[in-house]
């Protein structure tokens, strides 16, 4: 296809994203192929002669989008949101076309300026202190394992890039088990270990970590020579919401000279609303936060936002300055791969740019509060069912819920209501466990979710566990 073809397959595709979007209620949520059944409609070997784009578009239609799980179905209630605002999609179109690289300042200011910009702009939205400076990430882990990286540094006296981890003490880092799996990988990638990450346990109805259990931990730890070198706090877990007391865990860092890192991936965009605020209180103290605007907030994968108190600390991590890497002639100038696990680097902040004046801070602010009261509301009325528990309290719009009838085992049961409910499509939830019991996740984020939508999904989960009943 020649680019004076373009325009012709460009209002195809924009009228497609239209129509798919309007009509996405009429749609399983989840995709319903069997395992192979894509890759056997695909050619085993690849075309010697070009195909015609109305082929291409054809095929498209049969083979990819019956087999796509629809994270923008209003009715998606798994996971976290990946959520896909109109605005923010044409800015993706846009730097796809510009297909710019935009790893230093002069192969796109543009680029660079705008992401310090918009940076500071969801700063300010979220009330971090202005002594915090931001980097668009491709995703929380890389923002995490950026962290760790910093960690391993800091407390091996900036030696660990330069001689390795080979006969130096062992490092530690603290977390919880509610933790996201990515600080699993950030820990394996960094070279410190997975049986260097220390577990400490959680308590009380956030399930946050014990904060005189990692007190205990780092004492324990430096009498017995190993070298503990940060902690990783969480607002807002994935398995069930839980929040560690961000301030205390902070605390425990500064007296202890450690890196303190704050995943927030999800519950951070809610904190443009003031009054959800208190479950990350005293995050102005850590040395590291993470949020992902391409969840809650509508600006598509990928683009995570990292904030850092010391950004001269990750570049002198991360930075490496080849001759052909260097801009000469202009002074004060940031090069965001410097801030960055990979070189390469896409125009990310057009589309953060594009949502904040598309929607304005009031409307993405609305929006969530709508998510957290629709998600409380429902919790009470499955709490008002029979033979429903709920099992966390919601933390802003996420909760955990098993079904558990008089008489059957109640990990059994929940476990054939959600797979009951997956099959059917109307709605789609996952799992989890919560001391060790099986139960379900339900969160509502997605960017076109109505009431009316989480209506659905009660009507959905209680009539559902009335048809297990009847057999």
């Amino acid at each position: 296809m020649r680019w004076s073809e373009f325009p012709k397959w460009g209002k195809w595709a924009a009228d497609w994203a239209a129509r798919y979007h309007a009509g996405l209620r009429d749609r399983p949520v989840r995709a319903r192929t069997r395992p192979g059944e894509v890759a056997d409609a695909l050619p085993a070997h690849p075309p010697e002669t070009a195909h015609p784009m109305d082929e291409i578009i054809a095929d498209f239609e049969s083979i990819v989008v019956p087999g796509i799980t629809h994270w923008q179905h209003p009715r998606f209630f798994a996971y976290f949101p990946s959520n896909a605002t109109p605005a923010a999609v044409l800015a993706d179109n846009l730097i796809t076309a510009m297909a710019p690289q935009c790893m230093l300042w002069q192969t796109s200011p543009a680029a660079t300026e705008m992401e310090t910009r918009m940076m500071d702009w969801l700063r300010q939205a979220i009330a971090l202190p202005e002594d915090f400076h931001g980097v668009i990430q491709d995703s929380a882990s890389s923002a995490t394992l950026a962290a760790v990286l910093v960690m391993r540094e800091r407390a091996l006296n900036w030696q660990g890039n330069a001689t390795g981890l080979a006969g130096q003490p062992r490092l530690r880092v603290y977390a919880s088990d509610e933790v996201h799996s990515s600080v699993d990988r950030a820990i394996w990638i960094s070279g410190i270990g997975q049986a260097n990450l220390i577990r400490i346990p959680v308590r009380g109805p956030r399930r946050g970590m014990d904060i005189a259990a990692l007190e205990a931990a780092i004492e324990a730890d430096r009498a017995t020579g190993h070298l503990p070198a940060g902690i990783i706090a969480c607002t807002g877990g994935t398995g069930t919401g839980a929040c560690d007391d961000i301030a205390a865990a902070c605390a425990v860092g500064r007296r202890h000279g450690l890196f303190t890192h704050v995943d927030a991936a999800w519950a951070g965009s809610a904190m443009i609303c003031p009054e959800f605020r208190a479950l990350w209180a005293g995050v102005e103290q850590a040395d590291s936060v993470v949020l992902n605007p391409h969840k809650w907030l509508g600006t598509q994968f990928d683009l995570s936002a990292h904030y850092l108190r010391s950004p001269d600390d990750l570049t002198r991590t991360l930075a490496i300055q080849p001759e052909y890497l260097k801009t000469h002639g202009a002074n004060g100038i940031i090069n965001y791969s410097e801030w960055s696990i990979p070189l390469g680097r896409r125009f990310r902040a057009l589309k953060l740019w594009f949502l904040i004046r598309a929607h304005g801070l009031e409307g993405l602010r609305q929006m969530i509060r709508n998510h957290v009261a629709w998600s409380n509301g429902l919790a009470e009325r499955l709490r008002a069912v029979p033979g429903f528990e709920i099992t966390t309290e919601p933390v802003l719009s996420l909760f955990t819920f098993r079904y558990a009838p008089v008489g059957r085992d109640a990990d059994a049961s929940t476990q054939a209501l959600l797979t009951r409910i997956n099959d059917d499509g109307h709605i789609y939830l996952t799992q989890t466990r919560v001391d060790g019991r099986y139960v379900i996740r339900f969160q509502v984020g997605q960017f076109d979710c109505t009431a009316e939508d989480v209506d659905a999904a009660f009507d959905t989960i209680t009539q559902t566990a009335i048809s297990l009943e009847d057999g």
